[in-house]
């Protein structure tokens, strides 16, 4: 994965700790579609990966306890949706190590603000006033 928020560094996840698992797909094929195995399903587990340091596990975890699940079979051919799978799955990881946003700090209403929503108030008191019976 490329370096981002969260990933100064990038990050490598070594082959041999993804689990890809192959079945048959219910999306489109044509005359193959029921004798080829094009669905993914993709399963990494962090808690017990070497390519995280002990500060983006617990962040992983924290969020997401146990094996992170990718499934794909929008596409035909089988090597398409592994792509696919592990773009997704650099995607999800990417946004469980992103760090939280900062807190909103609320502030109050400026004085120009206040005044401008009283007068604007008040002339809608005098409109409303003026649409009443005229007397003499």
């Amino acid at each position: 994965m490329s370096p981002g928020p969260g990933l100064p560094d990038g990050l490598v996840i070594p082959d041999a700790e993804l689990v890809e698992r192959f079945s048959r797909s219910p999306g489109p094929g044509g005359q193959s579609v029921n004798t080829t195995d094009s669905r993914v399903e993709l399963s990494w587990d962090p808690a017990e990966s070497s390519a995280l340091d002990e500060r983006q596990r617990a962040r992983l975890l924290a969020r997401s306890p146990g094996p992170i699940h990718v499934v794909s079979h929008e596409q035909r051919s089988q090597h398409r949706n592994r792509i696919t799978a592990r773009e997704r799955l650099a995607e999800r990881v990417r946004e469980l190590l992103a760090p939280p946003p900062p807190t909103r700090r609320p502030t109050k209403p400026t004085r120009g603000s206040k005044e401008r929503r009283l007068d604007a108030k008040r002339q809608r008191g005098q409109t409303k006033q003026l649409r009443g019976r005229v007397q003499d």
